[in-house]
């Protein structure tokens, strides 16, 4: 049985709509592939917009290709109390409820009513990879990274699909709290 997963830190980001993206960027712009990431045609985008909240704007968050089906901010504990809204948890898709905040293009900005969400911890497994570690889409684990400064994140979501790459994906603050860099291993207890 596998237990060691390669560790992704996450920074602030955001995914975009179609038409969010001609508002924000001008009518049929095509979003600039800058580095592709861990998941199979998943990309840092040129793109960056300002997110505007109650309390303060974050400048220049990079948009994440290629577009998606809802328009969705992905920022860290800090970023949600520096901006002014509550910072809610919750996994990629998941943003009813939510709060929302105003995006600003370089064309124009768009007033989102929900939206804002500090992502909840988890495992990209490729469905061949899940027997191999015993684990099934959906399953939470707890997950032991770092050395010196070692932590074991808890509620960590096994999300397994075809299209997926084996990943375990934090934010930049969980990150750096163990003291890890992109790439470093973790061991996942079940």
């Amino acid at each position: 049985m596998e237990k060691f997963i390669p560790v992704a830190m996450s920074n602030r980001h955001l995914h975009v709509t179609r038409k969010d993206l001609d508002i924000l960027f001008g009518e049929g712009h095509e979003l600039t592939n800058m580095k592709d990431l861990s998941q199979p045609g998943q990309y840092a985008c040129e793109e960056k917009v300002d997110i505007v909240g109650p309390k303060s704007t974050l400048k220049g968050v990079r948009i994440l290709g290629p577009v998606r089906p809802a328009t969705q901010v992905e920022i860290s504990m800090f970023d949600a109390r520096t901006m002014g809204v509550e910072g809610i948890v919750r996994a990629s898709g998941n943003t009813a409820g939510t709060p929302g905040c105003t995006l600003v293009g370089p064309k124009g900005q768009i007033k989102l009513e929900e939206g804002v969400i500090v992502a909840a911890r988890h495992i990209h497994m490729h469905t061949s990879d899940a027997p191999k570690f015993g684990l099934k889409d959906k399953d939470i684990v707890k997950v032991r990274v770092g050395k010196e400064r070692a932590v074991v994140f808890e509620n960590v979501v096994v999300r397994v699909h075809p299209e997926y790459a084996l990943d375990m994906h934090i934010d930049i603050e969980e990150g750096n709290a163990a003291g890890i860099s992109n790439g470093d291993m973790g061991e996942i207890i079940k």
